[in-house]
């Protein structure tokens, strides 16, 4: 079957294309390169020793993507990462965020609606629940208003997608909503690689060991949390990528009870910034450099997933520790 991801040689893409590698599905793989490299294609062929087919493709250039899917009517199945994903800069880039994250998915649903096998798995987000009022956070939370633009494209795409599947019974949906993730994969031929200053935790914390950057800024430090800063459910991104595999495959046997679904992915259990310093600092051995500042526009204080749902009804679960993800991710930072 052949497979179509958006984004697939990002961050969580790339695990997610060696995946459904492994079980044997032809993948084809579309990326702007925006915040990605085309070496990463070389990482997915060293670890399942074949080279997944690739097209440079921005999907805001709606007339390349209907290009794009009139030469590949034979897609069974698209898993959508391609967004922009860091909240700060969301924050300060809102109309960016609006075009990349929205426009694109509604070209993309355009297009895939018309697919002989249109099931679409969406790459969401646990910031469609804001702050929630009890954690865990299952997916009976209600939806707040978002605590950034980037939180609000993932909760206007799922309206989007939900609203499609209404008035299209034969498109399946699936979003995703997950939590944190980190890590690496376990060769280190891939992993987290941003482009610039890193927006996200882990990796800034691994180039400040590795010395790339002088300091780590902790935003925060006054949050009503047992030590400040603010806690998230950190989950290992092979952990993430199989959850992908697996629902799609729900789709594609026809297992799911309706068609648009929703499924919470994280490890249920929430680690403050400074947990996931300590870890770092326990699985390289080494001291980092800190310090406390100024919060930061767009967090959220504290957020961790139940999970349940996606363990009984995905058959689902996330396999790693903590510390087996900081430990990743710092084999992949030596690697580099």
């Amino acid at each position: 079957m052949k497979i179509l991801v958006t984004g697939g040689l990002g961050f969580i893409g790339s695990h997610t294309v060696v995946e459904l590698q492994k079980e044997g599905f032809e993948v084809v793989v579309v990326d702007n390169l925006s915040n990605a490299s085309i070496k990463v294609l070389d990482g997915i062929e060293k670890i399942t020793g074949r080279k997944p087919h690739f097209e440079k493709l921005d999907l805001k250039e709606k007339n390349h993507l209907e290009d794009f899917f009139k030469k590949n009517q034979d897609i069974q199945g698209v898993i959508h990462f391609a967004a922009s994903k860091a909240v700060g800069e969301s924050v300060e880039k809102p109309l960016m965020y609006y075009e990349n994250n929205i426009n694109t998915l509604v070209y993309m649903l355009k297009e895939v609606s018309e697919l002989e096998s249109a099931n679409f798995i969406f790459s969401s987000s646990c910031s469609v629940y804001g702050q929630a009022d009890e954690l865990p956070i299952s997916e009976n939370a209600p939806i707040k208003a978002a605590e950034s633009p980037y939180g609000n494209t993932k909760q206007i795409g799922e309206e989007i997608i939900s609203d499609t599947c209404k008035v299209e019974p034969s498109f399946n949906a699936i979003a995703l909503r997950y939590f944190n993730p980190i890590g690496a994969h376990q060769t280190a031929e891939i992993g987290e690689l941003p482009i610039g200053v890193p927006q996200n935790l882990v990796p800034f914390i691994t180039q400040t060991g590795a010395r790339i950057r002088e300091e780590l800024s902790v935003f925060g430090g006054i949050y009503p949390t047992p030590d400040g800063t603010c806690i998230r459910d950190y989950i290992h991104v092979v952990d993430l990528a199989k959850a992908h595999v697996v629902a799609l495959q729900r789709l594609l046997k026809n297992k799911n009870e309706s068609n648009y679904e929703t499924f919470n992915l994280g490890t249920g259990k929430g680690s403050s910034v400074l947990e996931v310093i300590q870890s770092f600092e326990r699985v390289s051995g080494q001291k980092l450099n800190y310090k406390i500042v100024e919060k930061r526009e767009g967090d959220v204080i504290s957020a961790y997933a139940d999970s349940t749902k996606a363990n009984k009804v995905l058959g689902w679960k996330a396999e790693s520790t903590l510390d087996d993800a900081m430990l990743s991710a710092w084999k992949w930072q030596q690697q580099l």
